[in-house]
């Protein structure tokens, strides 16, 4: 086998030799027209675990990701596996054990008074007590070396040269995550912040830049919410809050202006509180939104078109705790642009300077889903955006999705 293994890929698919942008669902419906749904609303990737779930995925022109014990090793039933799922074409990307660091050190099961528990006290490990840092390294040493036997197995069965991802929690720690990031291809983490007490979407925009910063640069994948806590977890009483239509493509394009290459859900699977359907329709309204901006979304970014958040001087709103500000990304196809903008603050920058678009003067951008225009003078244009706002802009609208359904859910 290979001495080293190292990240490969730019964290986008290949499907008949064109690049995709991942779209994805941890759900796999045992009805095919639930399956068809999801297609037809721009999903590409699927969650499967067998060569019988990557041809149905493949019926209806998806792909599909196969998760994996790496931690278990290379062991005799792991390349069986391997081996029956290399050659699937519908295969897209190996997946390592789900928050594997976050397992033995931060899970909450480590904690739980019953005869299994590990951990005498909740947050055990925050505390950084001597008995959760010989536990995490132990558990690390057993499972890393495992892990990297695994991948070099992966490698040098599979012809080809698929990535390998594994998805980890939000707060995963830094130091063990690293002693396995350089035998994979794409890193990432979960995040659901809406909460019947809580609300805080912007705040996968911090996740993605921990994790690009964790990744040493590699291609980040951003698992997002879809479902309500309450749905997931009897802790959470039975007041439902999925994410409004608004929450959920604030908290996709912010992900996207801060850099992650695919775009995955979590929680469909769960879905039972009233208003759920509804909900369910909301997000494939924005899969079928990003599926739209396919060419975009695969484009290298514009590095020099810039936002610039010109203060207005008001008194009237009170200083933020946080100062986020205004992100963006600006992306081209030929002569067609895409500019994306997220107003990362609760409150509203009245005056935003997109700049660096000398190469642009007498073009008119329109904003998707809107009724804005706006026509580059001297290398730039204004426009204003509302506390928590997404606006894009292109230079024409043939760029929208012609779906409508769902875009106004808010429960």
């Amino acid at each position: 086998m290979n001495d080293i293994v190292y990240g490969h890929g730019d964290g986008l698919l290949i499907q008949d030799g064109h690049r995709l942008f991942p779209i994805g669902f941890y759900e796999l419906p045992a009805e095919e027209d639930a399956l068809r749904a999801m297609a037809e609303a721009g999903v590409n990737l699927i969650r499967c675990g067998s060569a019988d779930a990557l041809d149905r995925v493949q019926a209806h022109g998806m792909m599909g990701w196969v998760p994996l014990s790496l931690q278990s090793g290379a062991i005799p039933e792991f390349q069986a596996h391997v081996r029956t799922l290399a050659e699937h074409p519908a295969l897209a990307v190996w997946e390592g054990p789900d928050e594997v660091v976050w397992n033995f050190t931060a899970y909450s099961g480590l904690w739980r008074q019953d005869q299994l528990a590990v951990f005498p006290n909740r947050g055990e490990w925050w505390l950084q007590t001597p008995l959760a840092i010989q536990y995490s390294e132990e558990r690390a040493a057993e499972i890393m070396p495992n892990m990297r036997e695994a991948v070099e197995f992966i490698r040098n069965v599979d012809a080809h040269n698929r990535q390998v991802w594994i998805n980890e929690a939000r707060d995963s720690d830094l130091k063990f995550v690293r002693q396995y990031i350089d035998f994979v291809d794409i890193t990432g983490c979960d995040d659901y912040p809406i909460r019947a007490d809580a609300r805080t979407a912007v705040r996968v925009a911090e996740a993605t830049d921990r994790w690009r910063q964790v990744g040493r640069g590699r291609p980040v994948w951003m698992v997002l919410q879809a479902f309500s806590w309450n749905d997931v977890d009897d802790n959470h009483g039975d007041i439902a809050a999925f994410p409004t239509f608004a929450e959920s493509r604030l908290m996709a394009y912010a992900c996207i202006t801060h850099g992650a290459r695919g775009i995955l859900y979590w929680g469909s699977s769960y879905l039972k509180s009233e208003g759920h359907e509804a909900f369910r329709q909301s997000l494939y309204a924005l899969t079928s939104e990003l599926a739209a901006l396919q060419p975009f979304l695969i484009a290298p970014t514009e590095q020099y078109v810039a936002a610039n958040a010109i203060d207005d001087g008001r008194s009237d709103i009170p200083a933020p705790v946080q100062v986020r500000g205004v992100s963006l990304t600006a992306r081209r196809i030929g002569r067609e642009w895409l500019i994306v903008l997220v107003n990362e603050d609760e409150h509203a920058h009245m005056g935003v300077a997109v700049t660096g678009l000398d190469a642009l003067n007498g073009t008119e951008f329109v904003e998707l889903y809107g009724d804005e225009k706006a026509t580059v003078s001297q290398g730039a244009f204004v426009t204003r955006l509302r506390g928590l706002e997404v606006k894009l802009f292109a230079t024409d609208r043939k760029w929208e999705t012609a779906r409508r359904d769902g875009r106004e859910f808010a429960l």
